[in-house]
């Protein structure tokens, strides 16, 4: 199997419109870790991602007659901007389905490549499912993102070029997981070359298709009320089916990272290069980050793949926010206090000289106050140790550092409380980017219940996350979470997160 994928590496045809990129030093990334970190520069191709390359070798592989037909693909991302610019080279009509809450900066560049675009549905399932109808109406030959021998041959590239760049010792490979046409290119080759070398998946938790698979011993497909959005380039429930008859016996380990380590690994790739890797593109930098703390290596030479740099600029606040957190630069605590002369100032001795990112302080009755503390924390400084003085000297602390809901929305809503002796039920949703989406949301759910907090910050990308409190007995629970569900957002309660009964009930 993998004599005859290194011959189609070769043989692959990308060069025409992808360039070699650079294997760069990471220093700064070198220093910390104590490992010779190089990391491989996908961020540099004419539309910054990897894509390209198996995009133009499945394209420059059709006959006449499927050219004269066109191509289409099912794409919000990367690959659609890969297979708009491949088919712009070799002058072949390219048609790209894409969902109506796809960030307009995404659609103008696919339109600027000259593609056609068709804005269908909310999520990838329905474009794809359209393309498919597209297919069968008008003959088109679908590009496939990942599942494919040539799109597979042509992501390959990156192996050879990487091993012929750095021949001296190498001891691990860390590749971004999607759909697992990279990481299957990469295994195939740098695994028949220099099997000694390892090969190392990275996933997002939400978006571990690979690594579910690998345990499972067979491609599974992961629940999409559950899936992960934040690296939405690799957001995918399920392994290709080529990809995994690969990977399941070539490459080593699968690592698995939140979203608080992706945003630090931008600002790490950052700093080395002064590249903006979108959230995907850093996953490879994340995860070698898991894996050297996981194992304790020190000496070795290890290669992640930067695999794009496709960011909206709108998503950098929120990257920038969490970048420390994933660090562990950062805490996020909600302390009680005494609601009496004095006691603020008491508790900001405690606090002493450390670095205060954020403060907000609500008074909850008459007897005590909550305050919604973030804490900037040196790397040696030990953040449970910090919480463990702060109780013992008489404060309630709640550590927040890995409440979603906290760091989504509460950071910026403290103050508001539901009125009177009303009940009160907490949800978060994600919902699509577009317009219409919040009167869909209000319509579906009539007039029944009565909404008491509505919160919403844009991110950037194609999905809005909003949190939403109705005025409503647990006993209507049951109703609600049905007229919920009929709404067709993703969704999650809250109303027991500890966030709530601090600052919110």
């Amino acid at each position: 199997m993998l004599e005859r994928y290194v011959k189609r590496i070769l043989e692959a045809r990308v060069y025409d419109v992808a360039i070699e990129t650079p294997l760069s030093a990471a220093p700064q990334l070198s220093a910390r870790l104590d490992n010779e970190i190089l990391i491989k520069r996908e961020d540099l191709q004419p539309i910054h991602s990897f894509k390209l390359r198996g995009a133009y070798n499945k394209i420059a592989r059709l006959d006449p007659e499927q050219r004269s037909r066109g191509v289409i693909a099912a794409s919000a991302g990367n690959h659609a901007q890969g297979v708009a610019l491949a088919a712009a080279r070799l002058d072949i009509k390219a048609h790209i389905v894409m969902g109506r809450n796809t960030p307009p900066i995404k659609v103008n560049a696919v339109r600027a490549l000259g593609a056609h675009v068709i804005l269908h549905g909310d999520t990838y399932d329905d474009a794809a499912k359209h393309a498919a109808e597209l297919v069968a109406k008008h003959g088109y030959t679908q590009v496939p993102p990942y599942d494919d021998v040539d799109t597979i041959a042509g992501q390959g590239t990156v192996g050879m070029e990487l091993l012929r760049q750095h021949p001296g010792r190498l001891d691990a490979i860390f590749v971004p997981v999607g759909g697992g046409g990279l990481i299957a290119g990469i295994a195939a080759y740098v695994k028949y070359l220099r099997p000694e070398v390892a090969v190392i998946g990275v996933e997002p938790d939400g978006s571990h298709c690979l690594a579910a698979a690998k345990a499972a011993g067979r491609r599974v497909t992961l629940p999409y009320d559950k899936l992960d959005l934040f690296a939405d380039g690799v957001s995918v429930a399920q392994i290709g089916k080529e990809p995994f008859r690969i990977a399941k016996r070539y490459v080593d380990d699968v690592v698995i990272v939140n979203t608080d380590e992706i945003c630090a690994a931008v600002k790490d790739i950052y700093e080395d290069t002064r590249s903006l890797a979108e959230p995907a593109g850093a996953l490879a930098v994340a995860g070698m980050k898991a894996w050297v703390e996981r194992h304790g290596v020190t000496g070795r030479t290890l290669i992640a793949i930067h695999s794009g740099a496709n960011l909206n600029f709108d998503r950098m606040r929120h990257i920038s926010e969490r970048a420390d957190l994933g660090e562990k630069r950062e805490a996020i605590l909600a302390v009680t206090i005494p609601e009496r002369p004095g006691s603020f100032r008491r508790f900001c001795r405690a606090i002493g000289k450390r670095s205060v990112t954020e403060f907000n302080y609500r008074y909850a009755d008459p007897t005590e106050a909550h305050v919604f503390l973030g804490l900037s924390l040196s790397p040696a400084r030990d953040r449970e140790g910090f919480v463990a003085r702060l109780t013992e000297e008489g404060y309630p602390v709640v550590d927040m550092t890995d409440n979603e809901m906290a760091k989504l929305h509460v950071r910026h809503l403290v103050g508001g409380r539901a009125p009177g002796e009303h009940q009160e039920l907490i949800f978060r949703f994600e919902f699509p980017e577009r317009p219409g989406a919040l009167m869909n949301f209000l319509t579906v759910l009539g007039e029944r219940w009565n909404i008491s907090l509505f919160h919403y910050r844009n991110h950037g990308a194609a999905w809005g996350r909003v949190l939403v409190g109705f005025q409503a007995p647990k006993s209507d629970r049951p109703a609600l979470v049905k007229s919920l569900n009929a709404t067709g957002y993703r969704f999650w309660e809250e109303t027991d997160n500890p966030a709530c009964a601090q600052f919110l009930a």
